[in-house]
């Protein structure tokens, strides 16, 4: 079974791996009468909504992402009995799927099959790797997640869900005695992160217990969101003060020992950690990332290849690099017209809470640009609409640069693509469009909006991931405007080949580290050696490789991809080409492996010609 897990660093939400074989190319069904045919098409699509529907009520965080408050009051069970109970349903799930006569499905729904069939194959193959990684880095964990969550996601409609908010507030020590089990399982098997990692962990969680109720002081980040969010609930003020006290208690009893009994768990672990990075140092480490790499990637690329692949794109963007430094007039050297790039006062905005407001609002102006030229690009455009914002305060020192959060399926929240404005010289206006472009519009808001909002598609497929088509989508986004006749400022475009770069250097990085055995220093030389971000970028993106191996191969892979499909379909269709069409092709069936994709894209191409 596929176990949904959200995380509040990543990209969005933390996406679903997908699989790395090839889907069955699809036939058509042999002539069969009606009745059975149809009976097989139900029998599958009715075991795609039930698995689903099953996963969800199983998952209460996963619940409240898509909106539903059955287990509102809940946490997600994170016990070895619970992994071992999944791994079992899975297991008949597959036997289940199976005994469906695959020959008797129409061509949509032998694709669901295949995918599915996959994703349950994997699941099966992978449940020897559910211990091989850091449940709490600086990047995502259970720590933060509590209160990233508990902000975002649990909406305070009326007193019931405010005493569910209490009651979640309650349960934090049992879920953080099952990770602090599931870390000590991790340890005694070798698995323990980098020394690096623990302050980051340490301060995340000591930033959650800072304030009221527990010291003296502002209320904390956790009591300031409760009372926000009651006190815009219409009862007596008798009543707020009864919740908020209950939240209080709940603070003081439950989350303030679970949070510093994980601190000093953490603080004790942190002295078994040592200093190397990468994945190799695992049990049947090679083994386990390249099994990554084809998860993330969903091909058979090695890590040679990749490495490979990641070098002659660097290489080539330099030069595309060049071309602009030549023309705005710049004297000197790519390197020059770089660290010229990185420390230009008129690239930067102050760190101040007036020049973080002015990025918003600048990004805000972008997107809404964008939202007018749609048509341009885009058949089917999503319902849901998108905002910009700030990453929190308690969360922006850990959190990435951007990332992007999916709107309620039932359109009670829209999509946000959150900045983290934490360091401004992180975050250079040059880079500000083409940012804006790939976490919002035409990027992750597209691909993602319009993907839970499809008809006709099962719910696992329009609310799974396939990284590689996820980020490979973002990342074309990116190029696309600049096909537009947008980034009309040089520096701008620069941004975008920055950013662009930036994607190709983690080919190189990410593979240095977990199969050639880079270390972290060697990591960060070769971002700030190759690129014009600011040293903590490198710092940053090095440390997320670590923790997170083979998921920054996605987003370059993936580009590739869609840009090899849609030029051959140019090439083959000639005038016959539509953008919009290609682009309804990509994104009208949700997210699918690439070679999946390419089968979807060269079925349209043979339509076009008929």
């Amino acid at each position: 079974m596929r176990k949904f897990t959200f995380i509040a660093a990543a990209v969005s939400v933390a996406l679903l791996a997908g699989c790395q074989q090839a889907t069955q190319q699809v036939t058509a069904a042999p002539a069969v009468q009606a009745q059975p045919v149809q009976s097989e098409i139900n029998k599958a699509n009715t075991f795609f909504e039930d698995t689903f529907t099953r996963d969800v009520m199983s998952s209460p965080v996963y619940q409240t992402y898509m909106g539903i408050k059955q287990d509102y009051d809940k946490w997600d069970d994170g016990s070895e009995a619970k992994k071992l109970k999944d791994f079992a349903q899975t297991k008949a799930d597959l036997v289940t799927l199976n005994s469906i006569n695959r020959a008797q499905l129409d061509d949509a729904t032998k694709v669901s099959y295949d995918l599915k069939k996959q994703d349950l194959e994997n699941s099966i193959a992978d449940f020897k790797w559910r211990y091989h990684s850091y449940p709490v880095n600086q990047m995502y964990g259970t720590h933060s997640m509590i209160a990233a969550f508990l902000i975002n996601q649990h909406q305070v409609s009326d007193v019931k869900d405010a005493k569910a908010y209490i009651s979640r507030l309650n349960g934090v020590p049992a879920v953080f005695d099952q990770l602090i089990t599931d870390l000590e399982v991790r340890a005694e098997k070798g698995i323990i992160a980098p020394k690096f990692v623990f302050p980051h962990v340490i301060d995340s969680s000591k930033n959650i217990i800072k304030g009221a109720p527990f010291e003296q002081g502002d209320d904390s980040t956790l009591l300031s969101d409760f009372k926000r969010k009651v006190n815009k609930l219409e009862i007596s003020q008798s009543e707020k003060d009864s919740l908020t006290a209950d939240a209080v208690d709940a603070l003081k009893s439950a989350v303030k020992p679970a949070y510093s009994k994980l601190i000093n768990y953490i603080a004790q672990l942190e002295k078994r950690a040592d200093n190397r990075d990468g994945a190799w140092k695992f049990p049947d480490g090679e083994a386990f990332y390249n099994n990554a790499l084809k998860r993330t990637t969903t091909t058979d690329l090695t890590a040679k290849e990749i490495h490979a692949i990641g070098l002659a794109e660097v290489a080539r963007i330099h030069d595309e690099m060049r071309a602009i430094k030549d023309k705005v007039g710049f004297k000197g050297d790519l390197a020059a017209f770089m660290q010229f790039m990185k420390t230009d006062k008129q690239f930067y905005l102050p760190n101040t809470d007036a020049a973080k407001e002015q990025y918003i609002s600048q990004a805000t102006d972008l997107i809404n640009n964008m939202k007018s030229r749609l048509d341009e690009l885009f058949i089917v455009k999503p319902k849901a609409d998108m905002i910009v914002k700030r990453v929190e305060a308690f969360r922006e020192k850990a959190a990435g640069k951007a990332f992007y959060q999916q709107p309620a399926p039932d359109g009670s929240r829209p999509g946000v693509y959150y900045a983290n404005l934490y360091d401004m010289e992180a975050m250079p206006t040059y880079q500000m469009e083409a940012l804006a472009y790939h976490e919002g519009i035409p990027g992750h808001h597209m691909q993602i909006a319009i993907s839970q909002e499809l008809e006709g598609v099962p719910k696992f497929r329009k609310f799974g991931g396939y990284t590689a088509y996820i980020e490979g989508w973002g990342l074309y986004s990116e190029l696309v405007p600049k096909e537009m006749g947008l980034y009309e400022d040089p520096y701008s475009d620069f941004g975008r080949l920055s950013m662009e770069l930036w994607r190709a250097a983690r080919l190189v990085v990410d593979t240095g580290i977990h199969a050639m055995q880079w270390n972290r220093q060697q990591g960060i030389d070769y971002y700030v050696n190759n690129t014009p971000n600011a040293t903590s970028d490198g710092v940053k993106m090095v440390e997320r490789h670590i923790v997170m191996p083979s998921q920054a191969t996605a987003y370059k892979v993936g580009m590739l991809k869609i840009l090899e499909l849609r030029e051959n379909a140019k090439q083959q269709l000639g005038d016959k080409f539509d953008i919009r069409q290609f682009h309804d092709v990509v994104l009208k069936n949700g997210p699918v492996p690439l070679n999946v994709l390419e089968n979807f894209v060269n079925q349209w191409i043979a339509s076009k010609q008929a």
